[in-house]
């Protein structure tokens, strides 16, 4: 029985999920490479996702480590908009030398905001 419990608990949480991210069943569904009928039943605690299904959602911003264990990650503990969340997971799946390109290109743009607002102020 302590299975079905956890199952149910780990469908409630990839529901909450899913819900901060606003995405449809059909939508997450499609991301994790499952059918929408697949992604009801991990959501309503009859069958639990796959590794493969884990990673593929994962990399869009759903927070695992809240969906297996209840204790959530550290960016969505934050506060992080589900936006935010995807520019992070995207940013932390890129090899290093995208990441300091991405770094160099908001660095660049934050300063020609910080110029363009003191000029206006």
């Amino acid at each position: 029985m302590g299975g079905c419990l956890q199952t149910s608990a780990l469908g409630n949480r990839l529901f909450e999920e899913r819900t901060r991210l606003t995405l449809t069943q059909e939508e997450l569904a499609k991301i994790g490479g499952v059918n929408r009928n697949t992604q009801r039943n991990y959501e309503k605690g009859e069958r639990s996702p796959d590794a493969v299904y884990l990673m593929a959602v994962a990399a869009i911003g759903v927070d695992i480590m809240y969906v297996l264990t209840g204790s959530r990650n550290i960016s969505t503990a934050d506060g992080l908009t589900p936006a935010e969340s995807t520019v992070l997971a995207n940013y932390r799946s890129l090899p290093e030398e995208d990441k300091a390109s991405v770094r160099r290109l908001t660095d660049a743009l934050a300063q020609s905001v910080s110029r363009i607002e003191e000029r206006a102020g």
